[in-house]
């Protein structure tokens, strides 16, 4: 029987990663930059401003205050 489309790709990039050696670390160090983008640098430099209002109607007034300052 003739392999499903998803199935053959799967197994495609499998053995594609399977057999990388310096890509695997060059993978890993993307991955390790997308983690200090999104989660480092959110923690420091961006404030949740939104989390001291408790209802949707109240986040909405400060957002749209904010953008028409």
């Amino acid at each position: 029987m003739k392999e499903s489309l998803l199935k053959r790709i799967w197994f495609f990039y499998y053995d594609g990663f399977r057999s990388m050696t310096l890509g695997k670390t060059l993978w890993l160090i993307v991955i390790i930059k997308l983690f200090i983008m999104f989660f480092i640098l959110k923690l420091f430099f961006f404030k949740n401003e939104l989390g001291v209002y408790n209802t949707n109607e109240e986040k909405s007034r400060h957002v749209i205050q904010e953008l028409t300052k």
